[in-house]
């Protein structure tokens, strides 16, 4: 029980921060993330009450990132050695999103991708296992496989021929991450924020 309100919390903020100016009301936030209406209306008061939003509008990114990554839960994660990681990711029709070092590098070009991050539907965990180790070696190496809450895709977009996380979903994998990855997220966050006070009605 638990561990799924933690999920349920991911998800809202998820949805919080791709929908900044507030256009989804709290009953379909609780739709879409699959909670109670009950139980999400009263979360969404507490972050309200907190000065983080104003109905379902963010008021504070930077502070609702900064909730997140005290409520993240830590996905599962196996490790792998490819040859040449991104050509595999191309060729494969199974539902992946790149996050850290190499979705940092698409989106800002600030990080060298020192290792390959991306996440996968649990369910297609023993495809993934088939292909990387038919590719690759299994243990530590440069290809991490993260296995989580499908809803991690909310928000994600295409870049460069590549799948990447939603931009809230990439800072929050950054700060996880620790290290010069934080100075990355902070630019992100810098960029993200300025945006949403240059949107029309805020």
């Amino acid at each position: 029980m638990a561990e799924r309100r933690g999920l349920i919390r991911e998800r809202v903020l998820r949805i919080l921060l791709n929908n900044p100016p507030g256009p989804l009301s709290r009953y379909r936030i609780a739709k879409e993330c699959g909670g109670s209406y009950p139980w999400v209306h009263e979360l969404l008061g507490k972050l309200e009450r907190e000065g983080l939003l104003e109905g379902t509008r963010v008021k504070d990114f930077k502070g609702l990132v900064a909730r997140w990554q005290e409520w993240r839960v830590e996905p599962g994660r196996r490790e792998y050695m490819l040859r040449k990681p991104l050509e595999v990711l191309s060729r494969s029709d199974l539902r992946y999103a790149l996050t850290t070092y190499q979705a940092e590098n698409l989106v800002q070009n600030y990080l060298f991708p020192s290792r390959i991050d991306f996440y996968i539907d649990p369910a297609d965990l023993p495809r993934w296992h088939a292909l990387l180790t038919k590719e690759g070696l299994v243990g530590k190496g440069n290809t991490r496989v993260l296995i989580g809450d499908t809803r991690v895709f909310y928000g994600a977009s295409e870049r460069g021929g590549l799948n990447i996380v939603s931009i809230p979903q990439l800072i929050v994998d950054l700060l996880t991450e620790g290290g010069v990855c934080v100075e990355a997220a902070e630019m992100l966050m810098e960029k993200e924020a300025k945006k949403i006070v240059s949107l029309p009605g805020l």
